[in-house]
């Protein structure tokens, strides 16, 4: 369910399950997952209306994520908020062994406005009474052969109990980005789906100055908004990249770059929200400058290079399917732990343990597992 362009889905499947229906409302994503698996079944439908016959083992999904995300309106009585209470309609109704749900960071911090639990704890609650023990973790991406540091909340729940010894998948050394991107920054992947890098970067900000430079002279990743940021926007290859969004603008710099933090002239800049500010931003020069490709940040997500998004004139429509994506490597990893743990119960066995770290996050009462 809210399978979006593909990614939970696509990293089940990779672990070795069959897909027997999928939906979300966007029609682009249901688009994007006909092109690239025309024998999956993929509805697009609003979630308040899908219905699924089953029977299925396991049930994934990932409701929308707007309500409760720094990037949106965090309001309580957002709407969007209460679809989760779908996945628990379709799953009374077809009794899965596994459910699975997947959002972001700050369902901790929203509360749900009829209970007062925090919206963490209501999802909780409610899979319990369903009959189903659960099982939680903040689970950090970099840690499972995903290049970024994006944070996420996981919930795996058995019907009745899961095996003996279960936990969720573990982390492994952080993922870096160099291996994912590099190729394509340096002038590699022609002829890859949604890959058109076009030097030229129009910015109010940034200047693309025309200097004369080294052809081989790296190009680097530049950060092209959030200008106000304390850190720099020149990123290194050989760390994580930070979270890919549906907001941020993210590119590539080649040739006597420079980045400085400078005070702007708030008094008269097109576009300033603050007057009245004394932030200094961020302000990149380059002899070129370009976006990153859809097939850049996908790389990023991920996802395989065969795997196609469809949108519309308007590149927003692939832009948000990527950016709302999980990524593929980390479902995989999920997959094959829900997998290995239907085995278990399957034969009777005890899931093996692995270590796993502990977490206190702020203004969180208790302890959660954070794997990373």
């Amino acid at each position: 369910m809210f399978s979006g362009a593909g990614g939970l889905d696509l990293g089940f499947e990779e672990a070795g399950f069959q897909h027997l229906g999928a939906m979300d409302w966007d029609p682009w994503s249901v688009a994007t997952m006909r092109y690239n698996r025309p024998d999956w079944c993929v509805d697009e439908a609003d979630a308040r209306e899908w219905e699924f016959s089953g029977p299925a083992d396991v049930l994934i999904a990932g409701p929308p994520c707007q309500g409760y995300s720094l990037g949106g309106n965090r309001k309580a009585g957002d709407e969007r908020n209460d679809l989760y209470e779908q996945v628990l309609r379709v799953a009374k109704e077809s009794q899965p062994r596994v459910i699975v749900i997947e959002n972001v960071l700050n369902l901790r911090t929203i509360v749900h406005p009829v209970t007062g639990r925090a919206f963490d704890k209501q999802i909780e609650f409610d899979l319990t009474s369903l009959g189903y023990e659960v099982h939680r973790a903040v689970f950090r991406m970099d840690g499972f052969g995903v290049p970024q540091t994006r944070r996420r909340w996981l919930f795996v729940a058995f019907r009745g109990r899961g095996p003996q010894g279960y936990h969720l998948p573990v982390a492994d050394e952080s993922e870096s980005v160099r291996k994912w991107i590099w190729d394509l920054g340096q002038g590699g992947g022609s002829g890859l789906p949604n890959h058109d890098p076009k030097w030229g970067f129009k910015s109010r900000v940034h200047v693309e100055t025309g200097e004369q430079f080294d052809p081989a002279e790296p190009a680097v990743i530049a950060r092209f908004s959030r200008t106000a940021s304390d850190g720099n926007p020149i990123r290194s290859f050989d760390t994580p990249f930070p979270a890919v969004d549906t907001a941020t603008i993210w590119g590539w710099a080649q040739g006597n770059v420079r980045a400085e933090r400078v005070l702007p002239d708030r008094t008269t800049a097109k576009g300033v929200r603050n007057r009245a500010s004394k932030v200094p931003l961020w302000r990149i020069e380059a002899s070129r400058l370009r976006a990153m490709t859809h097939r850049e940040l996908a790389r990023l997500q991920t996802f395989p290079d065969d795997w196609t998004f469809v949108g519309g004139t308007a590149s927003r429509s692939v832009h948000m399917q990527v950016g709302n994506a999980v990524p593929v490597e980390f479902a995989r990893r999920l997959g094959a732990n829900v997998s290995r743990a239907l085995a278990c119960l399957d034969k009777g066995e005890r899931f093996a343990p692995e270590r796993e770290q502990q977490l206190v996050l702020p203004g969180f009462a208790g302890t959660v597992p954070l794997i990373a």
